[in-house]
């Protein structure tokens, strides 16, 4: 769905994500990630605000962006759904949060989130699992190395998440996220062992 709103929040966001890249080895801009789960959640709803968050659902948690300008810019609904697909980084006390303290928290943070919220975040795990299955399915030390050995702690943290999904999430997109999930677990499993076998 294309509408004057998703142009600005295409701009918005190439603007913002202009300086990040994402991992692999031909190193992509990152605003092809956002563009692709924009056209996940599309093949999924039409609803114009869902897919305006998708476009931005990464501004708040990894450029300058504040709410504050989001607001003014694109409004309070869009604003609420991108807060909730915001990782948490910090406990209350001000300690900076471990990747999988981020994690846990974020699946918390899930359960309370509205379907349009469950969504986009469906679409986003299941556009990192499928590009990470497809750029390192025969390379699995460079997935460690690019994402560190600690298999168990990953598959747990991104179970809690899946399973965030699964108790809340009332759309078809739910069978594709579920879909993905399963081959990126199979294709950790195949990474555990050829690293244990070295």
């Amino acid at each position: 769905m294309y509408s004057y709103k998703v142009e600005q929040a295409i701009r918005a966001a190439s603007i913002l994500h202009q300086n990040q890249l994402r991992k692999g080895s031909v190193p992509l801009p990152y605003i092809s990630h956002l563009m692709s789960v924009a056209l996940i959640v599309s093949d999924y709803t039409q609803d114009e605000n869902t897919i305006v968050a998708a476009l931005l659902h990464d501004t708040l948690e990894d450029t300058d962006y504040t709410e504050a300008e989001m607001l003014e810019d694109f409004g309070g609904p869009i604003t609420e759904i991108v807060r909730f697909l915001s990782e948490p980084t910090h406990h209350n006390d001000g300690v900076k949060m471990t990747w999988e303290e981020k994690k846990a928290a974020y699946a918390k943070q899930l359960r309370k989130g509205s379907n349009e919220v469950l969504m986009i975040a469906a679409a986003d795990k299941s556009h990192n699992f499928r590009t990470m299955v497809e750029e390192y399915h025969d390379d699995h030390s460079r997935f460690v190395t690019d994402f560190g050995p600690d298999f168990s702690n990953r598959l747990r943290a991104y179970q809690d998440i899946a399973d965030a999904i699964n108790e809340k999430l009332k759309n078809d997109i739910v069978d594709e996220f579920n879909h993905t999930f399963t081959e990126f677990k199979e294709f950790l499993k195949n990474a555990q062992k050829s690293q244990n076998e070295f």
